[in-house]
């Protein structure tokens, strides 16, 4: 009899094990095999911004400090020494080849001369106060200086770095200190031969395109020589580029699929933030330029691009 009862009730803990086995399988929640960071069709979009990789064209260029001056200034000196007798001219007074700017007399104690005449070497401007009256000068004393304000030049150094790529021609923008929000457009006319051994530069002259009457001689002027033009190439920004293993990449945005996708590329020239690419893109495809470091090859995206030339 005990023997009965006890199988009755090991049989009765079996069911119950077995039943509480198959109702915790049945009911308990299941686990996701693809977690909300493990899948791509679970895994939140990352936001990032695009560009559209357009043909542009860069311009390289030096930065540097010229000064302004006429393009003809003379200095002009008596045939002989003496004291100034006579000034017929002043500083900003306009002239002519030949007219007669002073008197000098040579006399000495004693000896009595006729006064030498000193004659306007250029027409132009006088551009340096003259001599006063009773000034003794010498036949190697400049009495004044005349200068041709109407054509003036601006005198630039470049160093030494650059100067495989100056040549006649080579376009430039001027900024005045006087005028600050305007530029003015000038031209290199002449390159000098020799570098300067001491300030490793070399001397380039340039002309301005257009003469105006604010411009004068002494003022300093700062210079953007624009030295090569890269053309040809879809441009990007320079930190839309991805490093790895020595190689160069860009995400190219999938607007029907709405992913990234990872592109190796080969760079070609740069200028300031931009560079262009010389293979691995097309023209119009849309280059990830923020948000890259959010993403990986295949990445679900969403595009936040606002005020940029991709949209």
């Amino acid at each position: 009899m005990k023997v009965k009862v006890s199988f009755i009730v090991v049989s009765f803990v079996c069911v119950c094990i077995l039943g509480g086995t198959f109702f915790a399988i049945k009911y308990s929640p299941k686990k996701n095999p693809f977690p909300p960071n493990g899948g791509a069709q679970d895994q939140e979009a990352a936001s990032v911004r695009t560009m559209v990789a357009e043909r542009k064209t860069l311009h390289a260029y030096v930065d540097t400090n010229g000064e302004i001056e006429c393009e003809s200034s003379v200095d002009c000196y008596p045939d002989i020494g003496g004291k100034i007798a006579r000034v017929y001219v002043s500083l900003g007074d306009t002239v002519k080849k030949g007219d007669v700017l002073a008197e000098v007399d040579p006399s000495e104690p004693g000896a009595y001369y006729v006064n030498s005449s000193v004659y306007a070497p250029i027409s132009g401007m006088i551009t340096s106060t003259p001599k006063e009256i009773g000034t003794t000068v010498a036949s190697s004393t400049a009495i004044t200086t005349i200068g041709d304000v109407s054509n003036l030049q601006i005198r630039a150094k470049v160093p030494e770095r650059y100067v495989a790529f100056l040549k006649r021609g080579l376009k430039a923008t001027i900024t005045l200190e006087a005028y600050p929000d305007e530029t003015f457009s000038a031209t290199v006319k002449k390159v000098s031969p020799v570098l300067d051994s001491q300030s490793r530069t070399k001397e380039i002259l340039l002309s301005f395109n257009k003469n105006d009457s604010r411009i004068n001689a002494g003022m300093f002027a700062k210079l953007t020589l624009f030295t090569a033009d890269y053309s040809g190439k879809p441009v990007v920004p320079v930190n839309s580029i991805v490093e790895k293993n020595g190689k160069n990449y860009v995400f190219i945005f999938d607007e029907d699929d709405s992913i990234v996708k990872l592109r190796e590329v080969e760079l070609g020239n740069s200028v300031d933030n931009m560079i262009q690419v010389a293979s691995g893109i097309y023209e119009g495809e849309k280059v990830v330029v923020e948000g890259m470091t959010s993403v990986s090859d295949g990445s679900k995206v969403r595009n936040i691009s606002s005020g940029l030339n991709a949209e």
